[in-house]
């Protein structure tokens, strides 16, 4: 899980580290049984044994919060799915799809609430440019050879990469349905299913026209 940052991106001392991740679990457990919508700052610190004015030290609001609690669990699960784009991509890549989606489902309430009609758009839209980030990344490594920032330390503003943002929106678009409609496929079929279609823009001459 990737270590829990101060509102300027720096890491936090272990105290506060502490603090954030119990409230992100919290979260988790309550979304288990309703919406995000219907969850409130007080309930979360009621539930997570400090004051509201604790809270508000870490977090401005409960979708602020869920953000945290998304990309915590979800960056590492991003960053190690191939880039489609490579020439030659390494054994196990369904494998590492799912995980991905076995994740989903193990948390289906949370990225249910998060990622649904009911969600945050913010939430929707910052997973949406961690994953146009980390295909824009894994792009870079594949055509360079080199080795580069991962997606949760990239800082800088990523150029407007066309085959990434099409790589991003159809991954979480996939998802957000498959969520929607409880998970009716087992996390391997949407694996073996996905991949395909994330590489099909890249087929020929191994990487898309932007």
């Amino acid at each position: 899980m990737a270590l829990p940052r101060d509102r300027n991106g720096e890491l936090s001392d272990p105290r506060v580290r502490r603090t954030q991740a119990a409230l992100q679990r919290t979260l988790i457990d309550l979304v288990q049984d309703r919406d995000l919508s219907r969850i409130s700052v007080a309930d979360v610190a009621e539930r997570a044994g400090v004051s509201r004015s604790t809270f508000y030290d870490h977090y401005r609001d409960v979708h602020e919060l869920a953000e945290a609690a998304c990309t915590a669990m979800i960056d590492d699960l991003i960053e190690a799915i191939p880039d489609p784009g490579a020439r030659d991509v390494p054994d196990g890549t369904t494998d590492t799809l799912l995980t991905f989606f076995a994740h989903l489902d193990e948390h289906a309430g949370l990225y249910r609430s998060l990622l649904g009609p009911q969600g945050s758009a913010r939430v929707i839209d910052h997973v949406r440019r961690r994953a146009t980030v980390a295909a824009y990344v894994g792009a870079r490594r594949a055509a360079t050879g080199k080795d580069t920032p991962s997606p949760a330390d990239y800082t800088a503003q990523v150029p407007h990469d066309v085959p990434a943002a099409f790589t991003a929106g159809a991954l979480i678009g996939v998802a957000a349905d498959w969520l929607q409609r409880g998970c009716p496929r087992s996390p391997a079929e949407m694996a073996a299913l996905t991949w395909p279609l994330l590489t099909a823009p890249y087929r020929g001459d191994g990487r898309a026209q932007a």
